[in-house]
């Protein structure tokens, strides 16, 4: 009877109807579980994934003391993915193809817009998000193989779109070195986005790519606060490791980008010069911004971690998303998705575009080429005479 879980009834997800800058009822809310057991964690809760038919509460039923139950840890499961490139017709991103090395995110940052993903394997976009990982180790072999199609026309693949190529169980299973290692040796151009101070342990791969023309790493520094940064990324790189990233990369002759991603209202808004104008003296020459995204359950872990640690911006944090969301804590609408509409969200694209201009930012564009394109061989494929 100690340390109960209940079954209850899954609520449809759809949007409460709370009024603009009210603050939610405790029903709204999901328990939060206890601090310390999840330690160096984002997420303050572990809600069921939207498609379970039963949504399970841990709760204290008075026998026994709910302190007696374990942290979360990080736990690392197998893919056994039959195919590792992921394709996509999205009009408003500049690809069509990326590759996640894993699924789930040890970052644990609270607004990843990836989160929703993880209720496909029925699990929570909460915390199991976070601590419930999977690799997927035959990813270079499956790559070669699906490179070596006839039908395969090569063109920029994009990795860490969806969770973190360079997140810390990488250490350990070098599945993103791999990779590139596969692309270096076929030609094959790759663009990394990454929060992570890791991918500098791949600059002897991405420097002689980078050569050819066949990589660039953009990296997201969302604020330069350490407080707030370890808050909102409890596992991501610290600000100045990323910046240093930056420095090491660009030094190497790797085209970098800098990404203030996402732009959150009167939380980091206010920090849009400070980044671009360090990432700038790091050498940085390209930069990029994305609106704060809340689909799906994301909406609910974001509030539950707002109110949590800066409950005197709840309400004016979302008053300001809806009002460049038509309304809404979400439009997906394609085109408007990454910049939001509305004055506040103008103002926060001029404001990014005259500190680029100041900079010297985006002055140039670097353009990956697939000229140096080799199809691999498959097995039993026999060798050409010419």
């Amino acid at each position: 009877m100690s340390k109960a879980s209940t079954a209850l009834k899954h609520p449809p997800v759809t949007a409460p109807s709370e009024p603009v800058g009210a603050t939610p009822s405790f029903s709204e809310i999901a328990i939060a579980i206890d601090r310390e057991r999840r330690r160096g964690r984002g997420a303050q809760s572990n809600e069921s994934g939207r498609f379970e038919a039963e949504a399970r509460v841990t709760f204290d039923d008075g026998w026994q003391s709910l302190d007696e139950l374990p942290p979360f840890k990080t736990t690392v499961g197998l893919d056994t993915a039959r195919k590792v490139i992921t394709r996509n017709d999205s009009p408003d991103i500049g690809f069509d193809r990326s590759i996640n090395p894993y699924r789930g995110c040890e970052h644990g940052c609270v607004y990843c817009f990836a989160r929703p993903t993880h209720a496909y394997l029925g699990l929570s976009p909460g915390l199991d998000f976070e601590s419930k990982l999977f690799a997927k180790p035959d990813a270079p072999a499956l790559l070669e193989k699906e490179l070596a199609s006839p039908d395969y026309e090569p063109k920029m693949i994009a990795i860490g779109t969806n969770t973190d190529p360079y997140q810390p169980i990488e250490r350990e299973h070098k599945i993103m070195r791999g990779i590139l290692e596969v692309l270096e040796r076929v030609g094959h151009p790759v663009g990394i986005v990454t929060k992570s101070a890791l991918v500098t342990r791949d600059i002897d791969i991405l420097s002689r790519m980078a050569q050819r023309n066949l990589a660039k790493v953009a990296i997201s520094v969302t604020s330069l606060d350490p407080k707030l940064a370890r808050t909102m990324e409890p596992r991501a790189s610290t600000p100045p490791k990323r910046l240093e990233a930056l420095r090491q990369l660009s030094a190497a002759g790797i085209p970098t980008t800098v990404m203030v991603a996402p732009v959150i209202p009167a939380l980091n808004d206010a920090e849009i010069e400070r980044i671009l104008d360090s990432a700038a003296h790091a050498g940085v020459k390209e930069a990029s911004y994305v609106l704060l995204r809340l689909p799906l359950e994301v909406r609910d872990l974001f509030r539950e971690w707002l109110m949590a640690n800066y409950p005197d911006r709840y309400r004016h944090v979302f008053t300001l998303i809806r009002e460049m969301r038509g309304g809404r804590d979400y439009d997906s609408q394609w085109g408007t998705r990454m910049k939001g509409t509305g004055p506040m969200a103008w103002m926060i694209g001029r404001r990014f575009e005259i500190a680029c201009e100041k900079l010297g930012l985006n002055k140039r564009r670097s353009k990956l080429t697939t000229d140096h394109f080799a199809r691999p061989k498959r097995n039993g494929e026999q060798l050409s005479l010419f």
